[in-house]
């Protein structure tokens, strides 16, 4: 009885110690997989944020080696990520700034070349006229011809620029034009010269109803206005005691006191 007593409490102090001995080392068991379980995230936020860091290095770096200019280790990938990136400044003028009117592209010399004017904007264009207007211009024209044909033959009247009293050279212009042009007509042979609306007009290019020029009595850039006709002729109002007649540029006095011509009378400014 006394061995199986004495069995009995080895066997319940055996059992004792070991609870006594599981209780504290299963605590430390899982304090220890707490810690293992926090250096493992730990490990993992490092890796992550190193990751991300070496990412962002790379770019910068690469950016860096091909904004330098002349270094060759710069690679066409990286080039396109920079692009990305940072677009570079003909690309964002090219983006903001639109295209000039008037102007193609192109590539070298030729960059930037202005296009050609149409025919309506050059000033050597001739002018189109309607054939309504074209018929007003000439029966303008005609009209204004007519008006001096049929004051040949009075007699210069100087400051005249009446048919009842007579013409001086310019009278007569004025009294041919004033009624024909929808732009008042000045009075004297030199204002007539520096008119802005008449255009100067070559020896070799006159045509029927541009006015000639000259210079006599040495008054002014031109004192001495008629009318020319064609053909090498003109009507004039010449001086006093003499009659409203026609004469040619050819004589030798003309030609000596010629100073040039002027077409008064245009598309442009006909009523």
């Amino acid at each position: 009885m006394r061995l199986c007593f004495t069995l009995f409490v080895l066997l319940f102090t055996q059992l004792f110690f070991n609870l006594a001995h599981a209780a504290p080392s299963a605590g430390v068991n899982a304090e220890q997989r707490k810690s293992l379980a926090n250096a493992a995230r730990i490990d993992d936020r490092r890796k992550r944020k190193q990751v991300k860091l070496v990412k962002k290095s790379k770019v910068h770096s690469v950016a860096d080696n091909i904004g330098a200019r002349g270094h060759k280790s710069a690679t066409p990938v990286a080039a396109v990520a920079i692009k990305k990136i940072r677009p570079s400044k003909s690309s964002r003028i090219a983006r903001i700034t639109p295209p000039r009117k008037g102007y193609k592209k192109g590539y070298g010399r030729q960059r930037i070349k202005p296009l050609a004017l149409p025919e309506r904007l050059s000033s050597d264009a001739p002018m189109k006229m309607s054939a309504s207007h074209k018929k007003r211009y000439q029966h303008a024209k005609l009209t204004a011809m007519n008006k001096l044909m049929s004051q040949m033959g009075k007699p210069y009247r100087w400051g005249g620029m009446s048919p009842t009293t007579g013409f001086d050279c310019s009278g007569l212009i004025y009294y041919a034009y004033k009624d024909v042009m929808r732009i008042p007509m000045p009075r004297t042979a030199n204002e007539m010269y520096h008119f802005r609306e008449a255009a100067p007009v070559k020896k070799g290019e006159l045509e029927s109803g541009d006015l000639v020029f000259f210079r006599i009595a040495n008054r002014g850039a031109a004192d001495h206005v008629g009318v020319y006709l064609g053909n090498g002729r003109f009507i004039q109002s010449p001086r006093t005691g003499r009659d409203i007649r026609i004469s040619y540029l050819s004589e030798d006095y003309w030609q000596d006191h010629y100073v040039g011509a002027r077409r008064v009378m245009t598309p442009k400014n006909i009523r």
